[in-house]
């Protein structure tokens, strides 16, 4: 019996070693995961995930401002947007709508009722409307939007 009590306490200390390796390689797989996804994201340049702004026949049009009447700051968004859909158009939405529902940019948000219920489309809408009425460039705008919502 003695022998059997050894030969247990071996394939104990073999099986936990087993398992400790199995958890090594388990923990080393997510963090090659999150190192390559990481340098997925960053490796673009500054300023890469912007879209290019369309021609301004292919626009979209801002859904008018009086259809969201009863609700002052969602109306006073998409009269902003309507007076900036150009540069809309050239920024990323941080809602990620690009990715979920197919947006181009930030100005397909207000072509729908999508910013109406969207505080990130309205918040970068707002953003990139105050920073155009003080002369910003687009970059300086995406700058902004990126350093706001995390790029």
């Amino acid at each position: 019996m003695a022998g059997s009590g050894r030969s247990r306490s071996t394939l104990s200390r073999k099986a936990r070693q087993k398992q400790r390796r199995a958890w090594i390689v388990a923990g080393l797989s997510v963090a090659a995961f999150v190192i390559v996804s990481a340098a997925v994201t960053h490796d673009r340049g500054p300023l890469d995930h912007h879209p290019t702004p369309r021609a301004k026949s292919e626009e979209p049009s801002v859904v008018p401002a009086s259809r969201y009447a009863d609700y002052p700051r969602v109306a006073e968004a998409y009269k902003m947007a309507a007076a900036v859909p150009g540069t809309l158009d050239g920024v990323y939405c941080y809602c990620h709508c690009k990715e979920n529902a197919g947006h181009y940019s930030l100005l397909d948000c207000f072509s729908s009722d999508h910013a109406a219920g969207c505080d990130v489309c309205m918040s970068e809408g707002t953003i990139v409307y105050k920073m155009v009425q003080k002369g910003s460039t687009l970059n300086a705008i995406r700058a902004e939007i990126d350093r706001t919502f995390g790029a």
